[in-house]
């Protein structure tokens, strides 16, 4: 008899929701990790502190409101670190308490410490008191989370140079900060300071930011950047980092020379599988520290599973959430169906954007034709409300019969919005159905009957030419 009938390593967003699955079927769980992690990275150190932190900013510089009062206008002159904190760890606090009252209204059984295999079935758990106790289990599911990549050729000190976490930390708002990397959480970030007033430079050795994204949303998000003053360098490389007594010399390898107060690295993630003993327990993780699964998430050896950052692409929290459940139902004999291949991406930059199925590049490269309709927030009665006048929504469509193929959001609400959108693909759906629909007024969502008429308006144009 196992002590568990399933054991999950780690509390993040795939943990929670693969312990939770488990025990809904009537299995004995248990939950490993720290204390002072309960939510794992997500809600401690990444996705939650990084949106609510967005949030604060937005507020407090008052950035959303200044078509309606004027450039000029602010809700606090003087924002400190510890007014943009008290919001994050308010959230943190209360956030916390949701994931142990779900988990322990559940039965779950919470297992503090650190844990290692010990073999395919056990794991010592160290819970800091200086003996270790053995924890006995027939499945598990590993959903350790990674940490920021750190090169090894930086030294850091969470003070003038920085990862993604520590940058949440910092003891004031930097007049000045080089961001290495123009990722996601890079220009994220970047937006966000540049908000605060701060001087930031982004440095990026490929030719451009977010590859992954629709063109034109790219260079409206890097105008918005530049006009909050924000400099790019794109093609470019760090060499080294000098720490000064006052700032920071950050050297590239074309020679050029940047001083700021801060440098944060967003050089990618690293799995947390290091103090796991997977070899313990006949598993291996590759040089990114990632774990190999298959299509039901389970690992070379038969009971233990793997799910969330910690096996790589595409790493996003709501993703890892339907990994850790379809992993449980799996690991319980559960018939499951396959994850939806219609996944939508939000990126928080400041403004936002989100985007779910393809890109014009895409359908381009693969030789499908598509119509493009637009929709601008200024057109928008409640884009006028909400002061938000640079918005936009892109929708690809199908010529042929009308299929939405692709939509595309930057502005205000706009990882809101996209919902709609992916609702539509994924039930195969026309924009006749978004022409036809009643929307309420006035809202952003209206945008999607506002682009559809303009993609049917060009359709039509070119069938009664065509023929």
């Amino acid at each position: 008899m196992y002590d568990y009938d399933l054991l999950v390593l780690g509390s993040g967003p795939s943990g929670q929701k693969a312990a939770i699955a488990a025990a809904k079927l009537g299995r004995r769980v248990g939950i490993v990790d720290r204390r002072d992690m309960i939510g794992g990275v997500c809600i401690n150190t990444g996705t939650v502190p990084s949106k609510t932190l967005r949030e604060a900013v937005l507020y407090l510089t008052g950035l959303s409101q200044r078509d309606l009062y004027g450039s000029s206008y602010r809700v606090k002159e003087d924002i400190t670190v510890s007014d943009l904190a008290a919001r994050t760890q308010h959230v943190i606090t209360r956030q916390t308490d949701v994931i142990r009252n779900q988990l322990a209204r559940n039965r779950v059984a919470m297992i503090t410490g650190t844990g290692r295999f010990a073999d395919a079935h056990s794991i010592w758990v160290d819970a800091g008191s200086g003996r270790e106790s053995k924890v006995t289990f027939d499945k598990a599911v590993i959903a350790a989370g990674t940490r920021p990549a750190r090169p090894d050729s930086v030294d850091f000190d969470d003070r003038t140079i920085v990862d993604s976490d520590g940058v949440i930390n910092l003891q004031a708002v930097p007049r000045s900060m080089v961001v290495v990397g123009a990722g996601v959480i890079g220009m994220e970030y970047a937006s966000m300071f540049a908000a605060l007033g701060t001087k930031v430079t982004v440095v990026e050795r490929r030719e451009r930011m977010l590859e992954f994204c629709d063109d034109e949303i790219v260079e409206s998000l890097k105008y918005h950047l530049r006009d909050l003053s924000v400099a790019f360098r794109f093609g470019e490389e760090v060499a080294a980092v000098e720490k000064h007594q006052t700032a920071a010399l950050c050297i590239l390898k074309s020679g050029k020379k940047i001083v700021a107060d801060t440098v944060m690295y967003s050089a990618g993630r690293q799995g947390q599988t290091d103090d796991l003993a997977l070899e313990a327990a006949g598993l291996e993780a590759d040089r990114r520290g990632r774990i190999a699964v298959d299509a039901n998430y389970r690992t070379p050896v038969d009971n233990i599973y793997a799910v969330g950052d910690v096996i790589g692409f595409p790493a996003l929290a709501s993703t890892s959430m339907e990994q850790g459940r379809l992993a449980a139902q799996h690991a319980c004999g559960e018939p499951i169906r396959e994850m939806h291949g219609l996944q939508p991406i939000g990126i928080y930059t400041i403004p936002e954007i989100s985007f779910v199925g393809q890109t014009e590049a895409e359908l381009t490269d693969a030789s499908t034709p598509f119509e493009v309709g637009i929709a601008r927030y200024r057109e928008l009665a409640r884009g006028q409300i909400v002061g938000d006048s640079y918005g936009m929504l892109k929708l690809l469509v199908s010529p042929e019969d009308g299929r939405l193929l692709g939509v595309h959001v930057f502005g205000t609400a706009a990882t809101e919005i996209v919902h709609i959108g992916q609702a539509v693909i994924g039930c195969g759906g026309t924009i006749d159905y978004l022409v036809d629909a009643v929307f309420n007024y006035p809202t952003l969502a209206e945008a999607y009957k506002v682009a559809a008429l303009d993609a049917s308006n060009k359709i039509r144009n070119i069938t009664r030419i065509d023929g």
